[in-house]
């Protein structure tokens, strides 16, 4: 089986658990021609740092620790050792699938590849679980059974209620101090500017932001041939949708709503890429790693 068919979401969905499908997709990402030396997965030696707290002590160089009485890590090129926060939106919207992959399954998917992608390049990894409050909160540490107690979370993560953006980022604010990497996975359904007002606050503390705006194919075409009452998966309100309005109207008026969302977000130094739940997730994690790359 090609590497490419390995990133299928309709594949992942049939996995075992979690941990499986973040092997699978970052193995099958990096086996898959997309493996570079810029994308920092050289174990080469490079320096030496300070240790912090979080750090694997299997990296602690011990001859020099015995010399000098200080504790160094052995730095590696592309490490480079920063922390990243992931915010998940788990609202009843989040819920919706055409397929057999949900939105809600793509984009644990997707954290938890990040995770673990994170977690390889020695990198610190958080995860908040959020609708209109928070449900899950793991603070952004290195450590291998972080990693496990991360992919838990993740593997109970239901849809919920509505969606509050500025909860996870209160949050935030005490969890990532220093300078670091955050990454938001939502379906993104709320009016533009309400949704771009919380995030200005985490470019204005200095941190980097990308923002996957995950989306059915059914809600960027849908392919409605008579009239259909369509209900609000957060609110329960219902309105009936003509075929015609579904195949000559709201196509455009998505499209606008993805176009002023991308312009806003990138007009407060953040990256956002849009994310279509059939698609494989090598696109989510090269432009990661591009964004990184750009960050440094």
């Amino acid at each position: 089986m090609s590497s490419q068919h390995l990133l299928d979401p309709g594949i992942l969905q049939r996995l075992a658990n979690i941990q499986l499908v973040a092997k699978t997709v970052v193995d099958g990402f990096l086996h898959g021609g997309h493996r570079s030396p810029q994308f920092g997965f050289s174990q080469e030696f490079a320096e030496y740092r300070s240790y912090t707290e979080g750090d694997d002590p299997r990296y602690i160089d011990w001859n020099v620790l015995s010399r000098t009485d200080r504790v160094y890590i052995k730095r590696f090129l592309g490490e480079t050792n920063t922390h990243l926060m992931i915010l998940l939106d788990c609202s009843a919207s989040m819920g919706y699938g055409s397929g057999e992959t949900t939105k809600l399954d793509y984009a644990r998917f997707l954290a938890a590849s990040l995770a673990y992608l994170s977690t390889c390049q020695h990198d610190g990894v958080g995860l908040v679980l959020f609708d209109e409050q928070v449900r899950e909160v793991r603070p952004a540490q290195y450590r291998p059974r972080h990693l496990q107690s991360i992919l838990h979370v993740l593997e109970e993560a239901e849809a919920a209620t509505g969606t509050d953006l500025h909860v996870p980022l209160q949050v935030l604010a005490r969890l990532l101090r220093r300078r670091g990497l955050v990454a938001m996975i939502s379906d993104f359904f709320a009016d533009p500017e309400e949704i771009v007002n919380p995030l200005r606050s985490v470019a204005n503390q200095g941190k980097d932001l990308i923002c996957f705006h995950v989306l059915d194919p059914s809600e960027l075409a849908p392919g409605f041939r008579t009239a259909a009452l369509v209900e609000d998966m957060e609110t329960g309100e219902e309105m009936e949708v003509s075929a015609d309005y579904a195949r000559r109207v709201y196509p455009g008026r998505i499209q606008d709503h993805i176009e002023t969302l991308r312009k806003k977000i990138v007009s407060e130094g953040a990256d956002y890429v849009l994310l279509d739940t059939s698609q494989p997730l090598d696109l989510a994690l090269r432009e990661y790693l591009l964004y990184r790359l750009r960050r440094r």
